[in-house]
């Protein structure tokens, strides 16, 4: 008994480290230090918002025909004024009225190429991905082919081709984002090929389609939104560029690259440069504007992908 007694006497008392309890039950810390999209990004948003709904808006709002004459009213090539915010072109047509008219076209040049090139891109890099073999090294060498060809080329070779209407400059657009969102597209599938859940649905025998569209695209679509913001931007600046060679829409169709076209030429620059500035400044903030969502979407996307 008396050595049972010792023995009690020298016990060492059990003890927990603080700092690893406390470092467990901080969520005031945890939160504070958490990843936000940042004022920027939804400013950014609002932009884009208030653009997209003008653009759809155009026929209801308060604004002069964008086709009609009004040098008879405010003078031609008048400056901004009240009754003119952004002036009149050579015709005296609105400046401000064509830049909103405008936007309806180069938002959907832009909507519709990535949306194709997602289509399209996206499923071939994820069934690459996915399969891998002989599926895997075909997709791959479309898609090296498309990235070593130039856009530029491909652009003018496909509009030379075929009629310069909507579908074709969308379908052109689309083709060169094929590439870019398919290998995105692959490399994610194949990281997230070999998680735990994926591996999980493989073993309690479920079917190559329902892992595909319930497992992998639900996050495979996430860095792929992030570009998709990228690629929109790139389209509608193409889209721009093709305007500067003649390769845009046939006909009196307005879109952004159309109208600084008109207004780039010498004189036009000299005597009314608002009438390309106008169009050029929404076509940058809305460049901008994509481009910075589309950054931050990635970053915040990026970062809850490693914690996983």
């Amino acid at each position: 008994m008396e050595h049972h007694s010792h023995l009690e006497d020298e016990r060492v008392p059990i003890s927990f480290p603080v700092e690893a309890v406390v470092a467990d039950d901080r969520p005031a810390e945890a939160f504070a230090t958490r990843k936000t999209l940042g004022f920027g990004f939804w400013l950014s948003i609002a932009w884009l918002v208030a653009i997209i709904l003008a653009a759809v808006l155009a026929p209801i709002l308060p604004i002069p025909d964008p086709g009609v004459d009004l040098g008879a009213d405010v003078g031609l090539r008048d400056s901004p004024n009240a009754e003119s915010w952004f002036g009149t072109d050579a015709l005296g047509r609105d400046v401000f009225s064509r830049v909103i008219w405008g936007a309806r076209i180069s938002l959907v040049v832009g909507f519709a190429a990535i949306a194709f090139g997602m289509l399209v891109g996206g499923s071939l890099g994820m069934l690459s991905g996915f399969l891998r073999g002989w599926f895997d090294r075909i997709a791959g060498f479309v898609f090296l082919v498309l990235l070593s060809f130039p856009a530029l080329i491909l652009a003018i070779l496909i509009t030379a081709l075929l009629d310069r209407n909507l579908l074709t400059i969308c379908l052109v657009l689309g083709v060169l984002g094929v590439a870019p969102v398919g290998r995105l597209s692959r490399a994610a599938t194949i990281q997230f090929a070999e998680r735990e859940f994926v591996m999980a649905a493989h073993t309690i025998g479920a079917k190559r389609g329902r892992i595909l569209v319930r497992e992998l695209l639900p996050n495979v679509v996430i860095p792929m939104g992030a570009l998709a913001l990228l690629g929109m931007a790139v389209a509608i600046v193409a889209e721009g560029g093709l305007a500067f060679l003649g390769l845009s829409l046939e006909g009196d169709t307005i879109t952004w690259g159309k109208l600084i076209a008109d207004g780039s030429g010498r004189r036009e620059i000299e005597d009314a440069p608002w009438v390309a500035f106008a169009p050029i400044i929404f076509l940058f903030l809305t460049v901008l504007s994509l481009n910075y969502a589309g950054d931050k979407v990635r970053e915040y996307f990026d970062v809850k992908e490693i914690s996983v």
